[in-house]
């Protein structure tokens, strides 16, 4: 049994989500992400270290921060996620350099009630002012927790490979240009880029295109777009590709954002 449910308004998606032996792809956001388990136990590798967050534990996701996820047993899984635009965030929380989560998992009641107030707003489609009084109030109680921390800094070659890879994003990897203007051999550079990311430079590659494909869908509604130009070959591979990271296909998410 799995139960996939998107909405997203001004900066922010929420999730509801649950699911007994479905499992994301290795994978990463563009946003900042938080989100509280409901029931069961969420079991997923952060950064290549394994996480358990039991019943009320309140999840952090730094922007490209690479995870999986499922359901620990049987029991399954039921949670919620806020994934929210970076930019929105340290506006929220007053703040002009990417900052990051250094805890995974706390268990905190008075966060995890502004987690599932906010999160509830944005699925049940409350009007933008609520959304933006609740996100606030969810912002303050981050900062009064003071989980914040200056935000690792990639190695400049891997920064440069990330700009020159989302390039691509609409078209197909070249990874020997890449080495190429890098100056370095190819296990070099796959070596490099995956000791500093935890996922491979086509790995990375491959998310850079589900996540404009994401964007596409949300900004013009249009499921073929994002199939012509993010270079799929046709809407069942999009549709497979994006399942995988998402937990519904493409058509199922354009469904959710735009009330088809």
């Amino acid at each position: 049994m799995q139960s996939f449910t998107y909405k997203k308004t001004d900066g922010i998606t929420a999730l509801k989500a649950s699911f007994t032996d479905f499992q994301y792809k290795k994978h990463a956001h563009q946003e900042y992400a938080f989100g509280v388990t409901l029931k069961g136990i969420q079991h997923y590798y952060l950064d290549g270290h394994l996480q358990l967050s039991h019943q009320n534990g309140v999840m952090f996701f730094n922007p490209e921060q690479v995870h999986d996820g499922m359901a620990y047993n049987r029991e399954g899984l039921e949670y919620v996620m806020l994934y929210i635009d970076p930019a929105l965030f340290l506006e929220a929380i007053q703040q002009k350099d990417i900052v990051s989560f250094e805890k995974p998992i706390i268990y905190n009641n008075h966060l995890k009630q502004h987690i599932l107030n906010l999160s509830h707003a944005v699925l049940t489609e409350k009007n933008s002012t609520l959304c933006n009084e609740l996100f606030l109030q969810l912002a303050d109680s981050l900062v009064e927790q003071d989980f914040n921390s200056p935000l690792k800094k990639d190695h400049f070659i891997v920064n440069k490979a990330k700009e020159i890879i989302h390039s691509y994003a609409d078209n197909v990897l070249k990874l020997e240009d890449i080495c190429q203007e890098l100056q370095l051999t190819t296990f070099q550079f796959i070596r490099l880029f995956k000791k500093q990311t935890g996922i491979t430079p086509y790995q990375y590659f491959l998310n850079c295109k589900m996540e404009r494909a994401k964007s596409i869908i949300e900004q013009t509604a249009d499921i073929y777009a994002a199939v012509a130009q993010c270079g799929y070959v046709d809407l069942p591979h999009l549709n497979k590709q994006f399942k995988r990271i998402f937990g519904i296909t493409a058509f199922e998410y354009l469904s959710f954002i735009h009330n088809r």
